[in-house]
């Protein structure tokens, strides 16, 4: 099995594990309890030990970070500053974050089980670097000049869309939080986020350094809490202008609902996937093996466009299968803290329990387990690598987002019936194909129904890229301009024109 090195101890990492900081609401620039006194508990799931006591907010602490960043979208500096002006204090937000890279990368290693290697190499630099790239957008917002049909003058304005609310999900707190943050603050918006409830530290942190960072009271709130009270309290609430929402397909349903049957606020969802990766006969066996298991494996398939459906073209499927069994078994399952390890814990006791359930029902349904399929170690949500074969198309394994560390591997033998396949689910987030051939590599990128396909490689994310779902993957995108422009409005402003010699 993968190699298990006993996932740590609670103290075997204590040198790089800081003392946490901010565990109150942020709103309007200061940290405050919630109006309720609650706080809840939030988890370190390498251990099962609590880490710290975090405020509980709720609607009426949600009432108060919209009426914050309301006063400061209507009365304040932040949409009345150049976008130069806006851009320099998004610097200087960056280079604070690059400076406490360590204690970010520790802060959601311990609340959310992620890799701090992996952290500080990959998720807080990228925080950072999407910051920059919004930052230097700033100044770059256009409207056009119309050619109008008769004598009227006509140009359009891209103004703020006013007040934001930002339900983030666990998987990638720090990622998640700026991927929607930073092109909002670049718009000129105000705004509030609400983090998922299993992972509040790092936006709590990140709410400090904007405050330190010269980011005007009122910009930034951040109110800790559960969805079912917070974060819908957000999607139905009547003077916020905007939800931009990462989550489940389920609760993605809830806010579009809530956003129409109050003041028919905007919304943009990044939802559930299953992403398809088709490997054509063609494809190097280890090379295509190795990016199978990333893209089911990579952040512990936590990640909604994880490649959970394999699709191996029939000439190589049995050697694919052989490189997969063996690839998986070397993975090491370890604690997230330590160096060594490419599998942390799952985020929390229930999605763990979860996971496993899905393996029994995949077993009970006739998939062949061949290898994982069980916890690792003795403490902590850790799991093995797990690789299904003999799967059916209408297994609940193939059909249903697991959001775990589970591959289903199934055979097909021509490209059309590989397309087929691989568009025979709800969702179209993203789709992986391994292929040597340019024509097969044209023909199923155009035929894959999904918001991003990646050929002969897998989370090929950049800022430039925009990304966002097909069908009940969602709708709107994050990354590159699209993500700047679903934060502003369209102003059509027209004049008359008299004695114009020309139109």
């Amino acid at each position: 099995m993968a190699t298990d090195l006993s996932n740590g101890t609670s103290d075997e990492f204590s040198s790089v594990i800081p003392t946490i900081k901010f565990t109150k609401l942020f709103i309007n620039g200061e940290f405050v309890d919630s109006i309720s006194g609650k706080t809840f508990e939030t988890i370190a799931p390498r251990n099962g030990e609590v880490i710290a006591k975090i405020a509980e907010g709720d609607k009426e602490d949600i009432d108060l970070a919209v009426k914050s960043a309301r006063e400061a979208f209507d009365y304040g500096p932040w949409p009345r500053m150049s976008g130069a002006a806006r851009g320099r204090l998004m610097l200087k937000w960056a280079e604070l974050i690059e400076q406490n890279i360590d204690e970010l990368a520790a802060l959601d290693t311990m609340d959310a089980g992620k890799l701090f290697t992996r952290g500080k190499a990959i998720d807080i630099p990228h925080a950072a670097s999407m910051l920059r790239y919004y930052a230097g957008a700033a100044d770059k917002i256009h409207g056009d000049v119309l050619k109008m049909s008769r004598e009227l003058h006509g140009y359009t304005l891209h103004e703020p869309i006013g007040v934001v609310g930002h339900i983030i999900p666990w998987n990638f707190p720090s990622t998640m939080f700026f991927m929607k943050v930073a092109p909002a603050l670049a718009a000129g918006c105000t705004m509030l986020i609400k983090p998922a409830e299993q992972t509040p530290l790092s936006a709590l942190f990140y709410a400090h350094l904007s405050k330190l960072a010269g980011i005007p009271d009122g910009v930034i709130n951040v109110v800790t809490g559960f969805g079912a009270t917070a974060g819908a309290a957000i999607s139905s609430h009547m003077d916020i202008d905007k939800v931009s929402f990462t989550g489940s397909t389920e609760v993605g349903h809830k806010v579009m609902m809530a956003a129409a049957t109050s003041n028919l606020k905007q919304i943009s969802l990044e939802l559930g996937g299953k992403s398809p990766l088709l490997i054509f006969d063609d494809a190097d066996v280890d090379k295509a093996a190795d990016l199978a298991l990333l893209a089911i494996l990579y952040n512990k398939a936590k990640i909604c466009v994880a490649g959970s459906r394999v699709y191996v073209q029939e000439g190589i499927y049995d050697e694919v299968v052989k490189k997969l069994i063996e690839k998986a078994q070397n993975w090491v399952v370890a604690d997230p803290f330590d160096p060594k390890s490419q599998l942390g814990p799952q985020v929390d006791k229930k999605q763990y329990e979860k996971i496993l359930g899905y393996i029994e029902q995949g077993k009970k349904e006739g998939a062949t387990l061949l290898t994982g399929g069980k916890p690792s170690g003795t403490k902590g949500y850790f799991l093995q690598p797990t690789i299904f074969a003999d799967v059916k198309e209408d297994m609940t394994i193939v059909k249903e987002e697991i959001f775990g560390p589970v591959m289903s591997l199934m055979k097909f033998k021509t490209i059309e019936e590989g397309i087929e396949r691989a568009n025979k689910t709800k969702y179209g987030l993203a789709a992986g194909i391994v292929t040597k051939n340019i024509d097969v590599a044209n023909t199923v990128s155009r035929s894959i129904r999904a918001g991003i396909i990646w050929v002969n490689c897998y989370f090929a994310f950049d800022n430039d890229a925009p990304y966002g779902g097909y069908k009940m993957s969602g709708f709107g995108r994050d990354f590159g301009s699209e993500s700047l422009h679903k934060y502003l409005q369209v102003k059509s402003v027209v004049t008359p024109l008299y004695n114009s010699p020309w139109l």
